[in-house]
Protein backbone atom coordinates (compact mmCIF):
# COMPACT_ATOMS: atom_id res chain seq x y z
CA UNK A 1 0.00 0.00 0.00
CA UNK A 2 1.42 3.23 -0.73
CA UNK A 3 0.32 6.70 0.57
CA UNK A 4 0.07 9.69 -1.63
CA UNK A 5 2.16 12.54 -1.36
CA UNK A 6 1.95 14.97 -4.06
CA UNK A 7 0.52 18.42 -5.43
CA UNK A 8 -2.69 17.32 -3.51
CA UNK A 9 -1.04 17.31 -0.05
CA UNK A 10 -2.95 20.20 1.49
CA UNK A 11 -6.05 18.91 0.47
CA UNK A 12 -5.10 16.05 1.86
CA UNK A 13 -3.95 17.21 5.90
CA UNK A 14 -7.30 19.53 5.49
CA UNK A 15 -9.66 16.76 4.50
CA UNK A 16 -8.17 14.76 7.25
CA UNK A 17 -8.71 16.81 9.87
CA UNK A 18 -12.92 16.57 9.85
CA UNK A 19 -12.78 13.07 8.65
CA UNK A 20 -11.02 12.43 12.07
CA UNK A 21 -13.22 15.00 13.91
CA UNK A 22 -16.37 13.50 12.81
CA UNK A 23 -14.93 9.80 12.72
CA UNK A 24 -13.16 8.91 16.39
CA UNK A 25 -13.66 12.41 18.31
CA UNK A 26 -17.55 11.87 18.17
CA UNK A 27 -16.55 8.42 20.51
CA UNK A 28 -14.82 10.57 22.46
CA UNK A 29 -17.87 12.77 22.69
CA UNK A 30 -20.76 10.41 22.75
CA UNK A 31 -19.13 7.02 23.89
CA UNK A 32 -19.40 7.90 27.64
CA UNK A 33 -21.93 8.42 30.56
CA UNK A 34 -23.38 11.98 29.05
CA UNK A 35 -24.93 9.62 25.84
CA UNK A 36 -24.10 6.22 24.94
CA UNK A 37 -23.79 4.79 28.80
CA UNK A 38 -26.09 7.49 30.04
CA UNK A 39 -28.40 5.65 32.54
CA UNK A 40 -31.11 7.83 31.78
CA UNK A 41 -31.32 7.03 28.81
CA UNK A 42 -33.48 4.15 26.98
CA UNK A 43 -31.50 1.09 26.16
CA UNK A 44 -32.70 1.62 22.50
CA UNK A 45 -31.32 5.20 22.47
CA UNK A 46 -28.18 4.14 23.44
CA UNK A 47 -27.85 1.66 21.07
CA UNK A 48 -28.87 4.20 18.39
CA UNK A 49 -26.14 6.34 19.61
CA UNK A 50 -23.79 3.40 19.60
CA UNK A 51 -24.36 2.61 16.08
CA UNK A 52 -24.42 6.13 14.70
CA UNK A 53 -20.80 6.71 16.67
CA UNK A 54 -19.91 3.15 14.63
CA UNK A 55 -21.06 4.22 11.29
CA UNK A 56 -19.13 7.75 11.70
CA UNK A 57 -16.00 5.92 12.40
CA UNK A 58 -16.62 3.09 9.70
CA UNK A 59 -16.99 5.70 7.11
CA UNK A 60 -14.23 7.90 7.99
CA UNK A 61 -11.29 4.92 7.61
CA UNK A 62 -13.47 4.52 4.09
CA UNK A 63 -12.13 8.59 3.64
CA UNK A 64 -9.23 8.26 5.09
CA UNK A 65 -8.35 5.14 2.85
CA UNK A 66 -9.62 7.78 -0.23
CA UNK A 67 -7.64 10.53 1.07
CA UNK A 68 -4.18 8.80 2.01
CA UNK A 69 -3.90 5.66 0.01
CA UNK A 70 -2.42 6.05 -3.70
CA UNK A 71 -4.33 5.01 -6.66
CA UNK A 72 -6.29 5.86 -10.01
CA UNK A 73 -8.74 8.90 -9.93
CA UNK A 74 -7.43 10.26 -7.29
CA UNK A 75 -8.99 13.83 -7.59
CA UNK A 76 -12.34 12.20 -7.99
CA UNK A 77 -11.50 9.86 -4.33
CA UNK A 78 -10.69 13.38 -2.95
CA UNK A 79 -13.96 14.69 -3.62
CA UNK A 80 -15.72 11.47 -2.76
CA UNK A 81 -14.28 11.63 0.70
CA UNK A 82 -15.26 15.50 0.97
CA UNK A 83 -19.12 14.30 0.29
CA UNK A 84 -18.96 11.70 2.09
CA UNK A 85 -17.63 14.24 5.29
CA UNK A 86 -20.10 16.52 3.97
CA UNK A 87 -23.12 14.26 4.10
CA UNK A 88 -22.36 13.71 8.14
CA UNK A 89 -22.12 17.29 8.86
CA UNK A 90 -25.27 18.15 6.47
CA UNK A 91 -26.98 15.56 8.32
CA UNK A 92 -25.90 17.36 11.66
CA UNK A 93 -27.48 20.95 10.49
CA UNK A 94 -30.58 19.04 9.50
CA UNK A 95 -31.08 17.46 12.65
CA UNK A 96 -30.30 20.64 14.21
CA UNK A 97 -32.90 22.63 12.20
CA UNK A 98 -35.46 20.25 12.34
CA UNK A 99 -35.39 19.44 16.29
CA UNK A 100 -38.91 21.57 16.99
CA UNK A 101 -40.33 18.42 14.45
CA UNK A 102 -39.13 15.73 16.85
CA UNK A 103 -38.67 17.37 20.25
CA UNK A 104 -34.68 17.53 20.03
CA UNK A 105 -32.41 19.27 22.31
CA UNK A 106 -28.93 20.40 21.75
CA UNK A 107 -27.36 19.56 24.53
CA UNK A 108 -29.14 17.33 28.12
CA UNK A 109 -28.70 18.42 31.39
CA UNK A 110 -26.66 15.99 32.47
CA UNK A 111 -24.04 16.08 28.90
CA UNK A 112 -21.84 18.70 27.86
CA UNK A 113 -23.13 22.40 28.68
CA UNK A 114 -22.66 25.62 26.16
CA UNK A 115 -19.73 27.66 26.84
CA UNK A 116 -19.66 31.29 27.37
CA UNK A 117 -19.24 32.74 23.77
CA UNK A 118 -15.25 34.52 23.19
CA UNK A 119 -16.80 37.14 20.93
CA UNK A 120 -19.64 38.94 20.16
CA UNK A 121 -22.35 39.76 22.44
CA UNK A 122 -21.96 39.25 26.30
CA UNK A 123 -23.87 36.77 27.29
CA UNK A 124 -24.10 34.98 24.83
CA UNK A 125 -23.28 30.92 24.70
CA UNK A 126 -22.62 28.59 22.26
CA UNK A 127 -23.24 24.84 22.03
CA UNK A 128 -20.48 22.94 22.13
CA UNK A 129 -21.12 20.68 18.92
CA UNK A 130 -22.30 23.77 16.89
CA UNK A 131 -19.08 25.28 17.42
CA UNK A 132 -16.85 22.37 16.53
CA UNK A 133 -18.98 21.13 13.36
CA UNK A 134 -18.78 24.51 12.27
CA UNK A 135 -15.12 24.63 12.29
CA UNK A 136 -14.78 21.45 10.79
CA UNK A 137 -16.71 22.32 8.05
CA UNK A 138 -14.72 25.40 7.67
CA UNK A 139 -12.05 22.71 7.03
CA UNK A 140 -13.54 20.33 4.77
CA UNK A 141 -14.76 23.44 2.54
CA UNK A 142 -11.00 24.81 2.55
CA UNK A 143 -9.76 21.32 1.88
CA UNK A 144 -12.63 20.84 -1.38
CA UNK A 145 -11.17 24.32 -2.77
CA UNK A 146 -7.74 23.15 -2.33
CA UNK A 147 -8.07 20.02 -4.36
Amino acid sequence: MDLAFDSHLAARILLTIPTLGYGFVTMLADFNATHATNPVWTPHSRFHVVWQILSYALIALVCLGLIWISGPLETERLYLAATLGGAVFAAFYLAMLTRPVFGGAMYDPNGIQPFQAPVGRKGAMWDVNVTVFTALTAILATGVIAI
